[in-house]
């Protein structure tokens, strides 16, 4: 069954600008550094494959 929450409480208890984003900032940097690494390797296996094939 659904519950009900009270709105009224969270939005008064945050306050903008007061968020500590260090581990999402984190995550982000994370996130970025493996993407380029797994298309710098993507890249890789296809050269490799299209002079293996050659």
């Amino acid at each position: 069954m659904a519950t009900t929450h009270d709105s009224t409480r969270s939005a008064a208890a945050h306050v903008p600008g007061t968020m500590d984003a260090t581990a999402q900032e984190r995550t982000f940097v994370g996130f970025v550094r493996f993407m380029a690494w797994a298309g710098g390797l993507s890249i890789a296996v296809l050269i490799f494959l299209a002079l293996a094939n050659a």
